[in-house]
């Protein structure tokens, strides 16, 4: 056998009788892995005349980069919203628990919350990778408070605020800091927005328009500025109308600028959305869908009351109120809930539906070329899934951290 030895003395594993999702295809190829990343077998084979160190027999298995959830308000009874004095471990709790659900890297996210929340919780949120602690933390998703009262949905009112005179500079002294940020959603429609919008994004923060009563030309000039995401599309937003579609428009839109992809997240739970709506967005602009959970923290416990931030919600079924009204509050979904659910309503390929949780979102968050494909050179964070989509191991830089 020749030796692999010469370029890296770290073992190499092959994951053999298994269909990979690359190139938008499943391909009936072998997977290689070492020191976390994906390799290219040929060079392997013809630079370093290596050879596997070990090889796993999937059984026939799909093997698809990790889901990547960018809205994700807790779980398991974490409230990412609430400043509690042991905040550190409730989010390693939450990042272990999610493996199961192929969960691989995540935007914990907050909603709209007083600043002292803000200024506690944030500095405790650091980007890190995965490992068989849990899912990767990309940065944090900051939902409000610079969102619309009319459309402030499960957002404590007393809390949302407004651009004044300095209008970044009131962002910053809301959120205290914006080190650990990686998505901002606000309402565009907001006086001064335009200029926190070029700010953040000039900071490489992704803005998503959300919460809001923004019509089509407020939506487009906020993505002219920069904005590049739409908050649970439907949910929280102006209803379609065909003189004015307001921010559901920006799906086919012609005034975005060239070179330029407008995401939008759907909570693809069959409660959020009618299936005929995620049909509709889904046909419309297929290569923005990003799958979200947007789930809160009675995600995986039994039905009865719970927290979102400020709030008390009560969850019945699948179907989540805050107490004593009819206002949906984020899901109890999990990811791989919603990948499947998305498949099924849609009619969509398997391709189209592992890419709308894994690609899509790293696309969104540009860190494509090492999470959400199986590209050579990318981390190896990847899924092992059987023909109905459901997880049966989760892979972290090569290595198994979870399995059925």
């Amino acid at each position: 056998m020749p030796s692999n030895k010469s370029v890296s003395d770290a073992p190499i594993v092959q994951f053999t009788n298994c269909r990979i999702l690359r190139g938008h295809q499943l391909q009936r190829e072998d997977l290689w892995v070492r020191e976390g990343k994906i390799l290219n077998p040929e060079k392997l084979f013809f630079d370093e005349k290596g050879s596997a160190d070990v090889q796993l027999d999937c059984k026939g298995s799909i093997i698809a980069p990790g889901f990547i959830d960018v809205q994700i308000n807790g779980g398991f009874g974490v409230d990412f919203s609430l400043a509690t004095g042991d905040f550190k471990s409730g989010i390693d709790l939450v990042s272990q628990k999610i493996l199961s659900h192929g969960v691989t890297s995540f935007c914990p996210t907050l909603v709209t919350s007083p600043p002292a929340v803000y200024h506690q919780v944030l500095p405790q949120i650091s980007i890190r990778n995965g490992g068989a602690h849990g899912a990767g933390i990309l940065g944090a998703h900051l939902e409000g408070p610079f969102i619309s009262k009319e459309k402030k949905g499960a957002h404590p009112e007393h809390c949302l605020r407004t651009f004044e005179a300095g209008a970044f500079q009131d962002l910053l002294a809301t959120y205290g800091s914006l080190d650990h940020v990686r998505i901002v959603t606000l309402a565009p429609e907001m006086k001064r927005s335009s200029e926190v919008i070029r700010e953040l994004t000039k900071r490489g923060i992704c803005v998503s328009l959300g919460h809001s009563v923004a019509n089509l030309s407020q939506a487009e000039e906020a993505v002219q500025h920069g904005a590049t995401f739409i908050t649970h599309l439907f949910n929280a937003m102006l209803p379609f109308h065909h003189r004015d579609p307001g921010i559901v428009g920006l799906l086919t839109s012609d005034k975005i600028p060239a070179g330029r992809r407008v995401f939008y997240g759907m909570i693809s739970d069959g409660i959020h959305t009618n299936p005929a709506a995620l049909r509709i967005a889904h046909r419309a602009h297929p290569k923005g869908l990003v799958l979200v959970t947007d789930a809160i923290a009675g995600m995986g416990l039994a039905p009865g009351r719970h927290t979102l931030g400020q709030q008390v919600v009560e969850i019945d079924g699948l179907n989540t109120y805050i107490a004593g009204t009819k206002t949906l509050s984020g899901s109890v979904a999990t990811m791989d809930t919603c990948v499947r659910h998305f498949h099924e309503a849609t009619g969509c390929s398997v391709e189209t539906a592992l890419e709308a949780a894994s690609l899509h979102p790293a696309q969104l968050l540009g860190i494509e070329h090492k999470k959400g494909t199986l590209n050579y050179d990318s981390d190896a964070d990847f899924l092992l899934l059987n023909d109905d989509l459901y997880v049966q191991a989760t892979y972290i830089a090569g290595k198994e951290v979870w399995r059925q």
